[in-house]
């Protein structure tokens, strides 16, 4: 849903420079969900932009990406 709502402040024909800025408190439940996902972004990212991909991922990783 982050993705969706950066795309739609960043629309075609936009002519300003768009800034988006996240809050999180320290040592909450959030901070625990944004490192989380963060931990599962890291290997999609690696495998969508055309890494290289031999040994880049872990059995866990592959895991973590199917929802293992």
């Amino acid at each position: 849903m982050e993705d969706q709502a950066s795309d739609r402040a960043h629309r075609i024909g936009q002519q300003r420079p768009v800034t988006i800025y996240r809050l999180v408190v320290r040592d909450s439940v959030e901070e625990r969900i944004v490192a989380l996902h963060a931990r599962k972004r890291d290997p999609a990212d690696a495998v969508l932009e055309g890494a290289d991909a031999d040994g880049a991922l872990s059995e866990n990783d592959l895991l973590a990406l199917i929802g293992g």
